[in-house]
């Protein structure tokens, strides 16, 4: 996990996981959506992951 990549996922979770594959984007999305704070944990918990 790079540090931009965390920087990024804090301002704007989607854009720090597009490479991660369309439903995790759409699933992070959808979260942003409805706030900011689940958006950003769903994003860090997936580029935290190290099986994808």
């Amino acid at each position: 996990m790079s540090f931009w990549r965390v920087v990024l996922a804090i301002f704007f979770p989607p854009l720090a996981i597009i490479d991660k594959g369309c439903g995790s984007v759409l699933i992070v999305l959808l979260l942003t959506l409805c706030g900011w704070v689940p958006g950003t944990i769903a994003a860090l918990v997936i580029l935290n992951n190290p099986n994808s």
